[in-house]
Order: structure tokens, then sequence, then C-alpha cells
């Protein structure tokens, strides 16, 4: 399998780490002042929202299926997802493809759907990010935010953000009342995490077409698990 690495910052130079080990072959890297638009079986992008509206386009002629890990682009998200379509292209895109934040994010709904009937609980988000890190608040907290949303929340969501240092990623959920808090959060250690889910999704999406996230992902690995045990 040949990756095409679009975004060659910390997380695709680990990215290209990781899939060393994994025996997957870099076809060719994409970032500032390089463009090596080789042929590849699957993208992998962490790039920037400005460059990903650049090179959609090239997605959608190559038939290129792409893991998008970039943020800060939703309001470009339908166009996009329309031009996809269309190409009849394969494309997983999550805020955070660490697989612990994926489950996080499970826990985070059944929280919500356990707080939504007790009116005494407000409830908040609060994201910490390296200093370099240019969105706030960041895609994975966004994405809690529509998680407690959909899962029948529907009181405000109060969101902050810190930008300090080297810190990978903490995200917090709280709900609070007069009487008690209660809160859950993810930490991120490192880095790796995200690479070796978005490592994941490309071995996946290769073959597919249509819009996924990387629940999708996980749920049908965790089917085909379950199928090759019963087989067994």
């Amino acid at each position: 399998m040949r990756l095409l690495l679009v975004g060659y910052g910390k997380m695709g130079q680990l990215v290209e780490q990781l899939a060393g080990g994994q025996g997957l072959e870099i076809a060719g890297r994409i970032d500032e002042g390089r463009a090596e638009w080789a042929a590849a079986d699957v993208a992998i992008d962490f790039s920037t929202a400005d460059a990903l509206r650049s090179n959609f386009s090239h997605y959608v002629e190559r038939r290129l299926p792409v893991v998008i890990g970039t943020t800060g682009w939703s309001e470009d998200a339908g166009r996009l997802r329309a031009e996809a379509e269309a190409a009849k292209l394969g494309v997983v895109v999550s805020a955070n493809f660490s697989i612990g934040v994926n489950l996080f994010q499970l826990i985070v709904a059944e929280a919500a759907r356990r707080m939504a009937g007790h009116d005494q609980y407000g409830a908040w988000i609060h994201e910490a990010h390296h200093a370099a890190k240019r969105d706030a608040p960041s895609g994975t907290a966004l994405l809690l935010r529509d998680t407690l949303v959909g899962a029948g929340f529907g009181r405000a969501v109060d969101m902050s953000s810190t930008r300090a240092g080297m810190i990978p990623g903490i995200h917090t959920v709280g709900f609070d009342a007069a009487s008690d808090t209660i809160e859950l959060t993810h930490t991120a250690r490192d880095r790796r995490g995200f690479a070796a889910g978005a490592l994941l999704a490309a071995k996946w999406i290769q073959g597919r077409q249509g819009w996924y996230s990387m629940q999708d992902v996980l749920q049908s690995n965790a089917k085909g698990k379950m199928q090759n045990a019963n087989d067994a």
C-alpha cells in the first residue's frame, strides 16, 4: 500500500515513521515548497484548512481516497462532501484519529443521555493544546459539543481553550450542579495515537466509496473482529 502524505509537519513525519513499521510505502510528500504528487493508493492529509481547500480537487481528479485530519474547514464540509460523492471518492474525516478519543466520545454521549433529564446540571468543555495550534476551540472540542447535543443534552455548553507549551491535547467534559461536579477527561501523552489511528483509517478506506468518520472505521473493525471470532 502506497501512501501520499499531505502536510509534512510533526504529524506527517510521525505517520511516516509508523508507516514503515507496518510495511507501508510512502509514495510522496506534499508540503510548502514540496509537491510530489506521485501515484498512491491513499492520501493522509494533516495540512492546513487553506491547503485542504486547494488540494481537495487533486483528490477528486485522481480518485485518490483520502484520510483528513486537518481541522478548521467545517464551513466548506458540505461543498467538499458533494464533490467527493459526485466523484465516488472514499473519504475519512475526523478532528481526532486517536482511538482513545473516539471511545471517549462514546462515553460522553452516554453521559449526555443520562444528564439530559437533570436540569440542575450545566455543562462545559475545556481543551488544552500546544502553543502552535491555530484553531481554538479544537476540532475535537467542537465534536464533543456536537456529541452532547446529538445525545439529547439541550442546555448551553460553555467552551474554553488553553494554548501553551507543548501540550499534545487534553479534553475535559464537565457537568456541574449546586452540590457536585462530574468531570470526564481524556489526556493524550503524545501524538502517536493520532498517527496510528490515521493509518488504520487509511487501510480501511482503500477500496471504499463514501464519506466516513473514525467512528465508522472503529465500528466496522469491531464487527469484522466479532464475525471472525464467530467463524472460528
